[in-house]
């Protein structure tokens, strides 16, 4: 399986602008700038595109851990956040807050550090990933 998405930038990094496409078209001629990246501009921006992949897949592969071990989430709710410093992604931050009958702290706990671990965006990003996980 191969996904793809396209980019286009015209003009310099900081006063040009570009736009993203998805396949899928999901985004489609979205538009990211220095300003949407850097400051508080209209748009989308590399880092948030990162967040939502990362939410996204360690969800999944959360339900899928938790299938395995016997259990059914009512709901994950994935809030990740990009730290970007000096030209480089520091930190992903994924905060975790479930509902998940009848499972207990420990085994919620170990499911969701085997989930940030062996999810497919964790696995690609080369930077400290960290969780905070959370039943309610």
């Amino acid at each position: 399986m191969k996904r793809s998405a396209t980019a286009n930038w015209k003009g310099t990094g900081k006063e040009g602008k570009g736009v993203v496409s998805t396949a899928s078209t999901v985004l489609n001629s979205t538009q990211y700038s220095f300003n949407s990246r850097f400051a508080e501009g209209v748009g989308t921006n590399p880092e948030e595109l990162i967040a939502a992949a990362h939410s996204g897949c360690f969800a999944m592969k959360l339900s899928f851990v938790l299938n395995e071990a016997g259990f059914t989430a009512d709901d994950l709710t994935v809030k990740c956040t990009i730290n970007f410093e000096d030209g480089a992604i520091t930190n992903s931050h994924l905060d975790l807050t479930a509902r998940v009958p009848g499972i207990s702290t420990d085994k919620f706990q170990a499911c969701a550090a085997d989930a940030k671990a062996n999810c497919p965006i964790s696995k690609l990003l080369n930077t400290e990933i960290t969780l905070e996980a959370k039943l309610v």
